[in-house]
């Protein structure tokens, strides 16, 4: 039978499960609250928005860095105690 990590998708485990470091996944998901936010009302767009289909690829990417710093937040410390005891 397959362990756990390999029965979820990768949009469903925490990026700290791969390797990345926690830190630096809060801070994405802050950047990405910040940019959808965007409290200027458009004076910070890295891609305009009136460009056809792919003008709110930025927003996409900006809400992908919030879900992940959710899942963090929700499921990373399970994941971590999880693979933390399978590798001793």
């Amino acid at each position: 039978m397959q362990n756990n990590k390999n029965n979820r998708s990768f949009i469903a485990t925490p990026l700290s499960a791969h390797g990345m470091p926690v830190f630096w996944i809060y801070i994405l998901a802050v950047l990405g609250i910040i940019y959808v936010l965007n409290p200027g009302s458009g004076v910070l767009e890295f891609i305009p928005d009136n460009i056809p289909f792919i003008g709110n690829l930025d927003e996409g990417g900006a809400v992908l860095a919030i879900w992940y710093g959710l899942l963090e937040l929700l499921e990373g410390k399970k994941f971590r105690n999880t693979y933390s005891k399978k590798s001793n």
